[in-house]
């Protein structure tokens, strides 16, 4: 039995933080409800098929009065209330109620609505409970939607959902809607809409997902929210994964997806936020993610649609993303030296894309912001410190598992290459006077934008200690530090700060860039302000079934316009906690070192991880940390070999 099951990621639905829009997955498609509806059922997509303007509403018939869903907010409306419910990675259980009395007869009925995605459409099935002593005569009444679904080839999914359809019509299954409900009774009625017809939806406990499942570390902690938090983005990875037999990889782990959008994967937040958790629950299949990235052109790619063909342009952190990922699978096997050899000749090709600077030639200009991370003023653009900086480490990384692999790449190089670029990001862009990195345009202007970018460039290795200690020190509140989260742009930033465009312009960030931020602070030995950064997100365990991709930082919430459904960087939270706060370092030759963080709030303990047939157990409490490796306890830092 896999230490986790579907059930543990169940998330109360009254706890929902707006926008309420909630979808649920199967391993080859998605559907959301209609908000403020006990059964209504909205969008579906399942590759080729797209059905954005699909909707089923539903209404009832009790001895002959008519009782709608979507009852409106009031005193007056007598149709069906929605009560609670229950969000679940593969379904969605819906409950409501109706209880009228009215010319001495009482009606009361509970209704409960499930919703579960098939192959392709879904399967609605509705409960219906008398809670009275009276027999009711009861109908459904379902309103399909005469839309139409529309066939868009798989190379084609990128990062806009697709539009309404003109192809198909969709079919529509249901059994008997008519029944006599007798006292303290129960009926049941099924509704089936898509393509897959009565064919029941798939067993999502079984299959590749109860393999994922059986991989993860299970956390448990008395410190009110931990728990729920990396639950929840064990959740938001979850629902980003796709087994469909015609997708370039089995899995294939999408960007977002759940609402058709970005359900192309992307080299940068795929390699570039939770590579060691990846590794994990993907197995060996992570080399073939890693492969189907190759396989694209990224030199003028930064994505891949679900049968492989390269979208979208350059982008700037593609190859560093891309070294990390091959760094995370060569820590739990060994990689062939052709993989290695041919991750160099994507990276160094990349490298030929973006030009050398005017300067010195060691430098990239990383072009404007369409190659970077879109924010929306000038600021962080041309010669910037990052992801200059993330190119050193990605050279001297390649060294490492080209000396692991045997595959014979110029490591001297390499490692030259290296340590000139963190000399010169140093030399040419740090302002010691504001503290901060200036970037570089092609004419000379140059720019102070206080950009959490800032912070990739200590993450690297590139910073010596006085320049380190400048860049924490701006990690304040009111400056990078907000109550709920960080902002992507420091609030004492006048001329870049914003509050509109919120993940890389300003008021709050990119769900993975506060995790990832908390896990550089542990990196850089300083827990207290890695704990100090964590602790505000704990909120998003508690109010979101999978994270958004934004998130403000000084109110909990994520903006109700845009594409804000569910992102792959929401693992960074479990990656922070297990790499970061539980000190798990795997690295590339396989050997693995535990270097726990004690926290004052309380105490945390993890099981169930394997790592190359060890199995481990950190336990962090107020006055020991406990670290077993195949039942024998080890000190922390010590080496724990590879079998």
């Amino acid at each position: 039995m896999p230490p986790y099951s579907l059930d543990d990621f169940s998330f109360d639905l009254r706890r929902a933080a707006p926008p309420a829009e909630l979808w649920v997955r199967s391993a080859t498609g998605t559907v959301t409800q209609l908000a403020n509806t006990v059964c209504g059922v909205g969008a579906w997509f399942a590759p080729p098929l797209a059905a954005p303007d699909s909707r089923l509403t539903i209404s009832f018939e009790v001895d002959g009065r008519r009782v709608v869903d979507a009852a409106r907010p009031g005193a007056g409306d007598r149709g069906l209330l929605p009560a609670c419910g229950t969000w679940r990675p593969d379904r969605l259980v819906r409950h409501g109620t109706y209880h009228q009395y009215a010319d001495g007869r009482l009606t009361s009925l509970a209704v409960e609505s499930t919703v579960v995605p098939g192959a392709a459409g879904y399967e609605l099935t509705l409960t219906l409970t008398n809670r009275s002593n009276n027999t009711h005569e009861v109908s459904i009444q379902p309103d399909l939607a005469p839309t139409k679904t529309h066939r868009v080839p798989l190379s084609e999914w990128g990062w806009v959902p697709p539009g309404p359809g003109t192809d198909d019509e969709i079919p529509f299954h249901h059994s008997d809607l008519t029944a006599t409900l007798p006292p303290h009774g129960k009926i049941t009625f099924t509704l089936t809409v898509g393509p897959s017809g009565q064919t029941p939806p798939p067993d999502t406990q079984t299959g590749p997902l109860a393999d994922v499942l059986g991989r993860l570390p299970v956390l448990t902690s008395d410190i009110p929210g931990l728990e729920q938090y990396y639950r929840r983005s064990l959740a938001s990875g979850l629902v980003c994964f796709w087994d469909h037999p015609d997708f370039v990889t089995q899995p294939f782990i999408a960007t977002s997806g759940l609402d058709g959008g970005a359900l192309c994967a992307y080299a940068w937040d795929t390699g570039g936020y939770a590579p060691n958790l990846l590794s994990l629950m993907l197995g060996d299949s992570l080399v073939d993610t890693i492969e189907s990235f190759l396989d694209a052109d990224l030199t003028d790619r930064y994505a891949i649609a679900p049968d492989g063909t390269g979208l979208g342009v350059a982008y700037a952190y593609s190859g560093w993303s891309l070294v990390s990922l091959a760094r995370a699978a060569a820590a739990e096997r060994p990689l062939d030296p052709t993989l290695v050899s041919r991750l160099y000749d994507v990276v160094i090709a990349l490298d030929k894309r973006f030009q050398p600077d005017d300067q010195t030639g060691v430098l990239r200009d990383y072009g404007d912001q369409s190659n970077l991370l879109e924010m929306r003023s000038t600021g962080w653009e041309h010669v910037v410190a990052s992801p200059n900086a993330e190119r050193a480490w990605a050279l001297d990384t390649l060294a490492d598992l080209s000396d692991l692999s045997g595959a014979a790449l110029p490591t001297t190089e390499l490692r030259d290459s290296a340590q000139q670029i963190r000399t010169e990001v140093i030399r040419q862009l740090w302002d010691a006077d504001a503290g901060w990195f200036r970037s570089r345009y092609p004419d000379g202007h140059t720019e102070l934008a206080y950009s959490i970018q800032a912070y990739d460039v200590l993450r690297a290795g590139a910073c010596p200690l006085d320049v380190a200690a400048a860049l924490i020190s701006h990690l304040r509140p009111g400056a990078f530090l907000g109550e709920y989260g960080v902002s992507s742009v420091s609030a004492e930033d006048p001329l870049h700060y914003e509050t509109a465009d919120i993940d890389w312009s300003g008021a709050g960030a990119y769900t993975g860039e506060a995790p990832q931020l908390a896990l550089t602070l542990w990196e850089q030995g300083e827990p207290d302000r890695a704990w100090d950064v964590l602790r505000r997100l704990l909120w998003m365990g508690e109010h979101y079934p999978y994270f958004p991709q934004d998130h403000y930082s000084d109110k909990p919430g994520a903006p109700a316009t845009g594409r804000r459904i569910n992102i792959i960087a929401g693992l960074t939270g479990a990656e922070s906690l297990l790499t970061g706060l539980l000190g798990i370092h795997p690295h590339p030759d396989g050997s693995l070192t535990i270097t726990p963080s004690p926290v004052a709030p309380g105490n945390v303990r993890l099981s169930n991880l394997s790592y190359r047939g060890h199995a481990i157990e950190v336990a962090i409490e107020s006055r020991r940390t406990t670290i077993t490796v195949d039942g024998r306890e080890v000190a922390p830092g010590q080496v724990i070999p590879p079998r």
